[in-house]
């Protein structure tokens, strides 16, 4: 039987794709200076959050001094302190920040995943690693049962996710609400350095985000 459980197990001791194994290790071998003294997960990282989730936030991949150092999803580094601190100030978490993996941080109506569960070179994944992480995200999509609202983070999740629902002529572009069956795929720009220091994401273009997600959740379509 799946379970996120089995699911989770599958995913840490996953070795499937041979350029990003080897990758995450060494990055865990050759820390940055600031990070000198942690010990780094290095391995791929799974989601988390409330399996009973309504909402469902997909981003690209663990971030090699963040989640691969921390084993956590949008733990430790500036996409994740921009994703918790909006899921604290719209009512999804109970902290404003994400550190560690035993920081007390806990998701309320939100599970956390990512297209790719391993950080790639440069940010830049390969379609055949994304071909061989889908089967993961297809397993939890089945599993959390009462999600009704995907939040996609990035072109790459948007596509990855419009690829699994065989998806077609869906455009991308920040704060796009399609209906899909009985869920809503709000798309978003990414929470990256790139795109928040260079005000393609301001801080209230997403913010809104999450504002017209729990809108979703409680109306009545």
């Amino acid at each position: 039987m799946v379970t996120i459980e089995s699911i989770n197990r599958e995913i840490i001791n996953c070795t499937l794709c041979n350029r990003l194994v080897p990758y995450i290790r060494l990055v865990g071998k050759n820390k940055v200076r600031r990070f000198s003294n942690d010990v780094y997960w290095a391995k791929p990282v799974t989601g988390f959050g409330d399996t009973q989730a309504n909402v469902l936030i997909i981003g690209l991949a663990p971030g090699a001094h963040g989640a691969n150092r921390t084993g956590r999803l949008f733990t430790g580094d500036h996409s994740g302190q921009w994703l918790m601190k909006a899921l604290y100030e719209t009512g999804f978490s109970n902290i404003a920040t994400s550190t560690s993996i035993d920081d007390g941080l806990i998701l309320n109506n939100v599970f956390i995943t990512s297209c790719l569960r391993c950080a790639p070179p440069s940010n830049k994944p390969l379609n055949s690693e994304l071909d061989n992480c889908s089967k993961y995200l297809i397993h939890e999509l089945e599993l959390l049962k009462k999600v009704k609202v995907i939040i996609s983070l990035g072109v790459t999740a948007f596509r990855t996710f419009c690829k699994i629902y065989n998806l077609r002529n869906l455009e991308f572009y920040h704060l796009a609400n399609y209906k899909i069956n009985d869920k809503h795929l709000i798309v978003s720009y990414h929470p990256s350095r790139q795109n928040t220091n260079t005000q393609r994401l301001t801080w209230g273009m997403w913010l809104e985000v999450f504002k017209v997600a729990k809108t979703v959740l409680y109306s009545n379509d």
